[in-house]
């Protein structure tokens, strides 16, 4: 009887180490689902990762603060109208709204036209126009609006106001102004190599020269590259100053980035 209730109880532990083990296993899988979860939250949304176009590559602005830039705005109308944008939404011509390369989507811009004087207020959410020469494309209403349709271009001055952003209490999306329209610093992206060497070299010949160049380490489709760049100021007129000088210096692929 003693040796069958040692059996028994011997059996017990086997069986609570095991089942102890199992709700280890199921704590540490819930551990990593959690963590998972967490992480995909956390992503870089995909209008706000880097692309090329036309053999050219493009990287957006992480914010809108601090934007402002004078030069050539175009329209686009009905032979877009009802097609996706860029973040989503179907084209509506009619709509006050603009494409942007580099602004992250959903900034509210005023758009000035330096011809007439005239005014209006857009909200970003295309990627656009990719034309030498032009900084934004209206949508034919937002065109109406500043007299732009019959020249189809016109000379703008662009400003940041701020950004819709969602709200996570509520899901309500809302407008946040901007504080300082002139803060940030801003780079421009000369290189990009896959060996360090080459990487080093470049930006040797920067810091030679007496300006501030940085390297930074970036993975793509899990290779890894190092980007050479250089400090360009507090501004985004300076910084695309500077991105056009580097580019007829023989800098082709240079790219205004901030942070």
């Amino acid at each position: 009887m003693v040796i069958k209730d040692c059996h028994r109880i011997s059996v017990n532990r086997k069986l609570s180490f095991r089942y102890l083990f199992i709700f280890v296993l199921l704590c540490l899988f819930c551990s990593l689902a959690k963590s998972g979860h967490t992480a995909k939250t956390k992503r870089i949304p995909g209008t706000q990762r880097p692309y090329t176009i036309n053999h050219r590559n493009y990287s957006p602005l992480p914010s809108s603060i601090g934007y402002e830039e004078v030069g050539i705005a175009s329209w686009y109308g009905k032979d877009f109208h009802g097609n996706l944008t860029s973040n989503g939404e179907s084209y509506n011509m009619h709509a006050i709204t603009a494409a942007h390369k580099l602004l992250p989507m959903h900034t509210m811009l005023l758009v000035t036209n330096l011809d007439n004087g005239k005014e209006v207020v857009v909200r970003v959410n295309d990627r656009g126009p990719f034309v030498q020469g032009r900084i934004i494309d209206l949508s034919y209403g937002a065109a109406q609006k500043i007299a732009l349709v019959h020249s189809g271009t016109a000379r703008v001055k662009v400003t940041a106001l701020g950004e819709i952003k969602k709200n996570t209490s509520n899901g309500k999306r809302q407008f946040k102004k901007h504080a300082n329209l002139r803060s940030g610093e801003y780079f421009v992206q000369i290189g990009a190599f896959t060996q360090k060497y080459n990487g080093l070299k470049l930006q040797a010949k920067f810091l030679d020269a007496g300006h501030h160049a940085v390297m930074k380490k970036a993975t793509i489709n899990n290779q890894l590259f190092y980007r050479v760049q250089i400090y360009v100021g507090r501004t985004l007129n300076s910084a695309r100053r500077s991105e056009k000088a580097l580019i007829a210096k023989g800098y082709k692929g240079a790219f205004v980035i901030a942070r």
